[in-house]
């Protein structure tokens, strides 16, 4: 089996691969068969030529406490139903993993269909992406701030959206930066974008999808929805709650713990979807250096890292953090804990303590030695993404 990115005239079987795999429209897009910056495509190919699998590597920026790290965010990945169970995924990740790292990655995000080959090789889950479905008749309805105004959005005002999303998600962990070839347009992408702003500055929007009809199964889907302010939170929720006349329901994708969230009957919700993702460092030292770290967080410990599919990750590591910032290097100091790449995954990305990665059997010291010290790794709180991909 050879792996390789793919060219442009293997770009259409690439897509019919992943038609069969996922269900999609028999009509590819143009983006889909065409060659595109901002990413990479592999395929794996037998002894023949006949395209096993591919997986495409997206060149994501990711905010992790104020700082963007570099990702190799995995997406499209697809194997042919003849050649599953072979290795044809393990050896397509393992390809990627390598040219991510040697174009300067840190560190990888997917949403798996199944989670058990991204586990064995590395991915671990660390999260959901939520959707919930909201009764629009349980929508408080305020009378509009007489500071701030409402209109639609047009192209034009993109550039002001990205900005307002940067600093909603900056200070997070995990998010993506929306910037780069990728997110690069001059369209909506929605049906529709309401803009809030104060005196002219930008402050709430909400990208919304109307769907079809008005009756009571009718559904207006909220894609993205997010305010600086609580009061531009609160014109947001009343302006989505004057569709309930002809969109009884609305799907909403919530970012926990923003305003969107404190101006919402939350009680009132019900899950719609959930998309559960999964994190991997690509180069540990550059996910340490990278990234900032809270500034009360400060410690030294020393681990040792197993990685079978990115070996320039195993060995023995000593992290330092103080004052916002991190470092982690090699040393030959023995080491009482020991860490499985999934642990690191699950504490890099807050989604777990070092007890709990302990007991998981993803971390493994002696009865006499408490893993606490590793909480350090998890020191800077859980992540969210709010992008599919």
């Amino acid at each position: 089996m050879t792996v390789r990115e793919l060219t442009a005239a293997e770009l259409t079987d690439a897509w019919q691969l992943g038609r069969l795999a996922f269900g999609s429209d028999p009509q590819p897009p143009p983006a889909a068969t065409t060659p595109r910056a901002g990413l990479t495509r592999y395929g794996a190919f037998d002894d023949t030529g006949r395209l096993l699998g591919k997986a495409v590597d997206l060149h994501h920026d990711q905010w992790w406490n104020g700082r963007p790290v570099t990702a190799a965010d995995v997406a499209g990945v697809a194997v042919a139903p003849e050649a599953r169970g072979r290795g044809v995924a393990r050896a397509l990740l393992r390809t990627l993993l390598r040219e991510a790292h040697d174009r300067g990655a840190a560190v990888s995000a997917l949403f798996p269909t199944v989670s058990a080959p991204y586990r064995a090789c590395g991915w671990e889950i660390a999260g959901t992406l939520r959707t919930v479905a909201l009764p629009t008749a349980a929508l408080p309805r305020q009378r509009p701030a007489a500071h701030l105004s409402v209109r639609a959005g047009t192209p034009a005002d993109l550039a002001a959206v990205t900005d307002l999303y940067e600093q909603t998600a900056r200070h997070r962990c995990g998010m993506l930066t929306r910037r780069g070839p990728l997110h690069d347009t001059d369209e909506l992408p929605y049906d529709g974008l309401t803009l809030v702003e104060d005196n002219g500055r930008l402050v709430g929007y909400a990208g919304w999808n109307r769907g079809r009809g008005y009756d009571r199964r009718s559904v207006l889907t909220v894609d993205d929805v997010l305010a600086t302010t609580a009061d531009a939170a609160r014109e947001l929720v009343g302006v989505l709650a004057s569709w309930h006349s002809v969109a009884p329901t609305l799907h909403l994708t919530l970012l926990p713990g923003d305003a969107l969230a404190t101006a919402l009957p939350l009680e009132s919700t019900r899950e719609h979807d959930h998309d559960t993702w999964m994190h991997r460092p690509v180069d540990v030292t550059r996910a340490v250096r990278d990234r900032g770290w809270p500034p009360h967080a400060r410690g030294s410990v020393t681990f040792t890292l197993d990685d079978p599919l990115a070996d320039w990750n195993t060995g023995t590591w000593q992290l330092d953090i103080a004052d916002g910032a991190a470092d982690l290097r090699r040393t030959d100091t023995d080491a009482d804990l020991h860490l499985n790449v999934r642990g690191f995954a699950l504490l890099y990305s807050g989604a777990a303590t070092a007890t709990a990665v302990a007991q998981a059997g993803l971390l493994h010291h002696r009865a006499d030695v408490a893993p606490h010290a590793l909480d350090l790794l998890a020191a800077g709180g859980p992540a969210h993404l709010h992008d599919y991909f």
